[in-house]
């Protein structure tokens, strides 16, 4: 799964994909020389890698996903947790709460996303 793992421009770079898709090479081209300050050759270089670990697709000068910013975060995600708590969420949970207190709001969102899940049961 190591093809979820992207660097923090790439992810800026796939944000816009994401955004603005399908989009065509010359508009990509634009808008990455507009936020980032990047050469069409930078543009190319970050677009083929991303389009190697299979994220995105070009097919005649326009660029699509093959796997939306939803499903990608949780892949992520789901690497994460497997990798750094054994495929544990609970430690996770623990982990985090160690240092971080949640609000009130947060946990009233929280148990409002594992009620939701415990009902599809």
């Amino acid at each position: 799964m190591a093809e979820y793992r992207i660097g923090e421009m790439e992810a800026k770079f796939a944000n816009l994909i994401w955004e603005q898709e399908p989009i065509g090479t010359a508009a990509l081209i634009t808008l990455c020389e507009k936020n980032f300050n990047w050469k069409r050759t930078t543009t190319y270089t970050v677009l083929k890698r991303l389009c190697d670990r299979g994220l995105f697709k070009l097919e005649n000068g326009t660029v699509t996903a093959n796997i939306g910013k939803k499903e990608f975060q949780a892949r992520r995600c789901e690497e994460f947790v497997k990798t750094a708590f054994d495929g544990s969420l609970p430690a996770l949970v623990l982990a985090y709460t160690a240092k971080n207190k949640l609000t009130k709001k947060e946990i009233k969102k929280i148990k409002k996303i594992l009620n939701a899940i415990g009902d599809s049961d």
